[in-house]
């Protein structure tokens, strides 16, 4: 009889796959609920990701020409009203400042003070639209101003009702691209640009396969005339929105008056885009890679590559396996690694190594190795990875790993999203028949009570009785792929004719 494989994430993925969420956060000490209900404290190893993430996407973004910029958190009440379906879609999420001032009252308790209350309420920023629309009317006046291309990193606040750390909480961190072009056939090229740049870090980064798509009109943001999506699928087959690029059309460009002047000496409206990722995109992380053991980070965004833990039986081995670990540091720290150099973390914390491993283990550091007075004497060191057992250890001669170190790592983030992508292609069915859409999304094995189907292709039609079944099913339309092509089908749910199939799936 086989003896049940103990894991440090309990309960399991498949015994409880949102609770072992929560859990491996957790035990990777990325982020913990604050005092402020529905808003997270992200913790310094979580924070370390997100820089990570921020700053590659800075450097892509610069390279396509942006700037970066910063606008008020507050927005004013009539500037959301000037464009009425974006205020719509807005309204239910918006957190409002009344007044300015406190006072203490005869019960000797701090409420806002009477005397204090605004002309105007002042909505906490849930987005940026409006507000940068009222700036960019200054800023452009001409052709040559065009075109207007400016990232702002912030924070955003959409008041969540049920949140979850990462993936749905009332204040989150994201940046916010918004342009400003002459044509509307500049402003879609810059639209599907950022689309693929996003797509291209989603994959190459986080090593997290996406489908780019573009959202049916009822998931379209708020005031948009198109938007386009990144959708990954996680491991309990649900599918994540992790990057949207929105095409505005002259929509937000005739609330804010944006006009320029053209080179026929004509008034005209500009046309706008808008685009974002946020903190989510740790929430797929998570989701994506981690197992049963903790969280598994691929390498490019994790805050150290490799940590080095000393081992010693007393004082009189101590200095000597020390110097050794921070030699070969150093060594390590020398070489590059993509956007940077190898970063790496010596562990000298009085502390037993066991606690140590599994603690390294549980925060997904990619290469773990284990230094003590053998290995000094052998010349070598003994390697973990974080995408293999946490028993599958092996001892590497020294110089030969750090000659490898970058190879390896290389090797392990291309291991991470080979694997992503078989599971997301395993799970992804083109679908003709209503009944085996339905027990797709419906079917529970015993051995994997929380797993949700997968990605349905099926032919689709704009209609009323659509939405009333995937509200049963609890199932939305994820996006149309860009690179699905024509074919002539019918609407699995109202036989109306289809041209083009669309992504189906169980989401968060």
């Amino acid at each position: 009889m086989n003896k049940k494989v103990e894991s440090a994430i309990k309960p399991t993925r498949t015994e409880n796959y949102a609770e072992w969420y929560q859990e491996v956060i957790k035990a990777a000490e990325l982020a913990e609920v604050s005092p402020v209900r529905g808003c997270m404290v992200i913790r310094p190893w979580g924070y370390g990701i997100w820089e990570n993430i921020q700053s590659v996407l800075d450097g892509k973004f610069k390279e396509t020409g942006h700037q970066n910029a910063y606008f008020p958190l507050f927005i004013p009440i009539s500037f959301l009203e000037k464009e009425a379906k974006h205020v719509e879609g807005f309204a239910k999420e918006c957190a409002v400042v009344t007044h300015h001032r406190l006072e203490v009252n005869a019960e000797g308790k701090l409420v806002p003070a009477p005397s204090a209350e605004l002309d105007e309420p002042l909505i906490v920023r849930p987005t940026s639209e409006t507000i940068i629309g009222e700036v960019y009317a200054k800023w452009v006046q001409s052709y040559r101003d065009l075109p207007l291309l400016i990232n702002q990193w912030a924070n955003v606040v959409r008041w969540e009702m049920r949140p979850r750390i990462f993936l749905r909480t009332a204040e989150f961190l994201w940046q916010e691209g918004h342009t400003v072009h002459a044509t509307s056939e500049e402003a879609m090229e810059e639209t599907l640009k950022m689309l693929e740049v996003y797509s291209e870090f989603s994959e190459k980064h986080l090593a997290i396969p996406v489908i780019k798509g573009e959202k049916t009109p009822k998931e379209r943001f708020p005031g948009a005339v198109h938007t386009y999506t990144i959708e990954g699928m996680m491991q309990d087959r649900k599918a994540l929105q992790m990057g949207t690029s929105h095409f505005l059309g002259q929509n937000f460009a005739k609330a804010s008056d944006i006009k320029f002047q053209d080179k026929e000496g004509k008034m005209a409206h500009a046309w706008t885009t808008s685009w974002g990722v946020s903190t989510r995109l740790i929430g797929g992380v998570i989701m994506a890679h981690s197992d049963d053991d903790g969280l598994v980070l691929p390498p490019r965004i994790a805050p150290k590559h490799v940590v080095i833990i000393p081992i010693f039986r007393d004082e009189s081995e101590k200095a000597g396996v020390i110097e050794y670990c921070d030699t070969l540091a150093a060594e390590l720290s020398a070489r590059y690694y993509h956007e940077g150099k190898v970063r790496v973390l010596v562990d000298k914390r009085d502390m037993r190594g066991g606690d140590k491993t599994w603690q390294h283990i549980k925060r997904g550091v990619p290469i773990r190795l284990e230094v003590g007075p053998r290995d000094m004497a052998a010349k070598s060191v003994f390697m973990g990875r974080r995408d293999k057992t946490p028993k599958d250890k092996v001892g590497v001669p020294r110089d030969e790993f750090v000659n490898t170190c970058v190879s390896i790592l290389d090797e392990i983030q291309a291991a991470l999203y080979q694997k992503a992508l078989t599971e997301r292609d395993s799970n992804m069915r083109r679908i003709d028949d209503l009944k085996e859409f339905e027990e797709f999304f419906t079917a529970k094995s015993a051995d994997k009570p929380e797993i949700h189907g997968g990605f349905a292709l099926c032919h689709w039609s704009d209609d009323p009785r659509l939405d009333a079944k995937l509200a049963e099913l609890k199932v939305t339309i994820r996006c149309v792929p860009l690179s699905g092509p024509e074919e002539s089908g019918k609407c699995l749910f109202t036989g109306k004719p289809s041209h083009r199939r669309a992504v189906f799936a169980k989401s968060y």
